[in-house]
């Protein structure tokens, strides 16, 4: 139970330290580094503009999820309540956090388990990819999914973060093999993503041959888990180390356009530093199917439910007017001709 204990530990330290510090990537996401083109005549009327989407079968009322942050703890079992009865209402994806501590310790799955609360949404489980050289298999895996009702599985990708905590695990050898014999035995998609550092190509491409459904980039510019970790080391050196790695990734938008520019066909999740509708549409744009924000989605809802709501019915609101703006009346209108670098 003790190691249980520093997870616990350490998974509120998280949401402690993304609530109270400046953990921001020194990187930018790279969308400033495109203009959506402006339609002076949209063919349109903006009543009818539709954003929904439809992801591994359910549909979703505009392409945007709440990204995996939490579980394991009293506070992070409201959190995950609030977060899923609002993606409920509102109809978007949820992915929950690390599942890990709850396979460890069965009493701790129930502070995952929210489909009660949302009983249609499109719902993630999650856990770490190395986890899978640390005595989490195939059997794991599949109980994480199970334990919830999850649509799909997420595993994260997140060795920077790893050698930077203190216990961290950091052995990621051989992961890709053990990656594939997961997603051939699942029955659920599978979900690669990064935790804030991005995802090439070239990884990229290992796995979608190893049978992975779709690739969550997680680039650089939104929090910096160096940032994280730093706060959290008990020594000197530790911290220092991490200091030096607040500029370190690849930006969510290069990701992004590194992976579709190889691969047309392939599923492509951008999340890292989005924080508006227009940063929305224009990852779609540039070949996104899903778009992904965590820490101002867990800043709105600490501050309220209703602050949580109202962010979102933004959030939707915005990515409709950039719809109508730009003369598009669904999503699959959102095409590389509606966008260009500065």
């Amino acid at each position: 139970m003790e190691r249980n204990s520093e997870i616990s530990t350490r998974k509120k330290d998280h949401i402690n330290i993304n609530l109270q510090k400046d953990v921001n990537s020194s990187n930018t996401t790279g969308t400033e580094k495109f203009r959506l083109i402006h339609n002076a005549l949209p063919d349109l009327d903006f009543q009818k503009i539709d954003p929904s989407v439809t992801l591994f079968q359910k549909k979703l009322s505009f392409p945007l999820q709440i990204s995996s942050m939490t579980g394991g703890t009293k506070n992070a079992s409201e959190l995950n309540r609030i977060f899923a009865e609002t993606a409920e209402k509102h109809q978007i994806a949820l992915g929950v956090g690390s599942q890990r501590i709850g396979i460890e310790d069965p009493q701790k799955m129930d502070t995952f388990r929210v489909r009660k609360y949302a009983p249609t949404t499109l719902l993630f489980s999650n856990l770490g990819a190395v986890q899978l050289n640390y005595g989490i298999g195939v059997d794991e895996c599949r109980k994480a999914v199970e334990e919830i009702g999850a649509d799909a599985l997420i595993l994260h990708l997140n060795p920077l973060q790893e050698v930077l905590m203190e216990n961290g695990d950091t052995n990621f050898s051989g992961l890709i093999e053990k990656i594939g014999a997961v997603a051939s035995k699942l029955s659920v998609p599978i979900i690669l993503k990064e935790v804030g550092w991005g995802i090439s190509w070239k990884v990229a491409k290992e796995l979608i041959d190893a049978g992975v459904s779709a690739i969550d980039v997680a680039g650089a510019g939104g929090t910096s888990w160096s940032e994280v970790e730093m706060h959290r080391a008990s020594d000197s050196i530790r911290k220092a180390v991490a200091s030096g790695f607040r500029n370190w990734g690849i930006s969510t938008i290069d990701a992004l356009l590194e992976i579709r520019n190889h691969d047309q066909e392939a599923l492509v999740f951008a999340s890292g530093g989005l924080r508006n509708g227009i940063d929305i549409v224009k990852c779609i744009a540039l070949g996104a199917d899903l778009c992904g924000i965590a820490r101002p989605f867990l800043q709105k809802a600490v501050e309220s439910k209703t602050a949580l709501d109202e962010f979102i019915l933004i959030l939707k609101q915005q990515v409709k007017v950039t719809m109508f703006a730009i003369g598009a009346q669904k999503i699959q209108e959102i095409v590389p001709e509606s966008i260009r670098s500065k």
